[in-house]
């Protein structure tokens, strides 16, 4: 699957970031361009609902602008222009006939202005920087260069990287842009498709985890009734499952899979349910290593490391030496995780003519988008089905009002777009369309 990293730029510098993406193979950018600052945090939030991705590039005003609408662990890079950048506007001016100083800066950090500063021998005095601060708005900034114009005099100019700044003082303040040039956007560029790649590396290592019943009459029993438990969530439906000992459970999986479970290594909602649908209390280890062998030797030390505590929780032991742990059983659960978890699962299934293990994971996955969308080939990838089973289900739950339409998504340029879905099973539980009148649908 290919990388698609989404890019937030002002209109005006399109070119420049498409100019440094030239040289980046690979990968598939979907853009969001904006006019005025005050557009931006609606555009992302319309984009991110409509497009998949594995990464998030912007500048510090639309990072800020729209960094709480982000899903949480989006690999995410920020551009911010370097010493470089205010070295070659310098450059520019000077070209232009304008003496170095006396000069006011804004976005640049301070120590990048003082580095540029001491490098060039300029006189500091007569230098003003004004650096990004998440609350600035453009006005102050237009009135930080207008004061330092006045105070330095006729022969200062201005060095902006915010366009609306630059619109604002244009014919009024002789003014020079400090955009990040292309090599600067292009090493932040490369350095966030090489994190999502090792991230995806790293999503994919093989690890394993271990479910040890703890304070029981019977073992053997309760160790059945944990199988059984396991092999019914559909979180774990990827997954290889056998026993482990006497009073063990082992689990082996791609890392990602445990993660989702653990909710990045915070909680594990799945000791509880099963304590309580067993009556019993479990401790859980995960180990992740070089090989099979390696991660069920670091998630049984990990899981011994559980059974000392007074409390149900989890260990993650690595190969690398990292130990995070306690987790506890906190953390919501899925309110649909097991196939006989009540009667609305069942009934759905059987009005849409589904399984309702297959009705489950669909729950599951809903409640994990939160209102995204995702294409039919996105479905099958969630579920470990083939794209051809993907669309085939689309089709069946579009028939049975489980999921809207939601336009298109062009991830490729040569390809052919997307249709885009957003799953509506919460919805559907909660409207009971089986008990309509035979023939209607509420979906």
């Amino acid at each position: 699957m290919g990388i698609v990293i989404g890019v937030v730029t002002h209109a005006a510098h399109h070119e420049l970031f498409q100019d440094a993406a030239r040289t980046l193979g690979g990968v598939d950018l979907a853009w969001v361009s904006y006019d005025h600052e005050d557009e931006i945090r609606d555009r992302v939030a319309e984009f991110l609902s409509t497009t998949r991705l594995d990464g998030f590039l912007a500048g510090p005003v639309p990072y800020t602008a729209s960094r709480e609408l982000l899903p949480p662990g989006l690999p995410v890079g920020v551009i911010r222009s370097s010493a470089l950048d205010l070295t070659l506007a310098l450059y520019r001016a000077q070209e232009r006939g304008w003496v170095r100083t006396p000069v006011s800066i804004d976005t640049f950090a301070a120590d990048a202005v003082e580095a540029v500063a001491t490098a060039l021998d300029l006189d500091q005095d007569q230098v003003a920087c004004l650096p990004y601060a998440p609350t600035q708005t453009v006005d102050e900034i237009a009135e930080f260069h207008r004061d330092a114009y006045r105070r330095f005099g006729e022969r200062s100019f201005v060095i902006s990287v915010r366009a609306a700044v630059r619109e604002q003082l244009a014919g009024r303040l002789p003014i020079i842009s400090g955009m990040p040039v292309p090599a600067t956007i292009r090493t932040e560029l490369h350095e966030l498709a090489l994190r999502i790649e090792s991230d995806r590396a790293s999503a994919q290592r093989f690890a394993a985890g271990v479910f040890l019943i703890s304070q029981s009459t019977d073992e053997e029993r309760a160790r059945i009734g944990l199988m059984n438990q396991l092999l019914n969530t559909p979180e774990f439906a990827g997954a290889w499952i056998e026993n482990r000992g006497r009073r063990g459970v082992v689990v082996f999986a791609h890392k990602a899979l445990f993660e989702r479970i653990t909710q990045n290594w915070v909680g594990v909602p799945a000791l509880a349910e099963a304590a309580a649908a067993l009556g019993v209390q479990i401790s859980a280890g995960f180990g992740v290593g070089v090989s099979a062998r390696n991660c069920v030797l670091l998630a049984e030390q990990a899981a011994a490391r559980a059974e000392l505590s007074d409390e149900p929780c989890a260990y993650l032991f690595e190969d690398s030496g990292v130990v995070i742990g306690p987790m506890g059983p906190a953390g919501e659960a899925l309110r649909f995780s097991y196939r006989e978890h009540g009667d609305e699962i069942e009934q759905l299934a059987k009005y849409v003519g589904l399984s309702a293990t297959t009705v489950s994971r669909l729950a599951a996955l809903d409640q994990e988008l939160q209102g995204r969308t995702l294409s039919p080939g996105e479905l099958a990838g969630h579920l470990g089905i083939t794209d051809q089973s993907g669309r085939r289900l689309i089709r069946t739950l579009d028939a049975g009002g489980l999921v809207s339409a939601e336009g298109t998504a062009q991830h490729h340029p040569k390809g052919r777009p997307s249709r885009l879905y957003r799953l509506r099973i919460a919805q559907a539980l909660e409207a009971q369309p089986w008990s309509s009148p035979a023939g209607t649908s509420s979906s």
